[in-house]
């Protein structure tokens, strides 16, 4: 596999395996792809419990979900003043 990157990438790349913090530019490349695929699966996951939630029904208002967010916004907001 041949790929093209760009030079900003590659001066990136270039300057990470300088700096030691990778032997490779192939070790980064890998270090990448595995990132890309945890987040896809993480994606997958997300879509397949909402379309279970779909598919169990049920509904709210939006009053219902604005009153829960707020609520939720307003406990993270108190934990965050005791320094949680």
């Amino acid at each position: 596999m041949n790929v093209s990157i760009g030079k900003r990438w590659e001066n990136f790349v270039n300057d990470l395996v300088k700096e030691g913090r990778y032997g490779s530019q192939s070790e980064i490349v890998r270090e990448g792809l595995r990132l890309v695929e945890e987040r896809e699966a993480k994606l997958k996951a997300l879509r397949e419990t909402i379309d279970a939630s779909i598919a169990q029904g049920g509904s709210h208002s939006a009053g219902e979900v604005d009153a829960y967010i707020d609520e939720r916004l307003d406990q993270w907001e108190a934990a965050q003043a005791q320094g949680k």
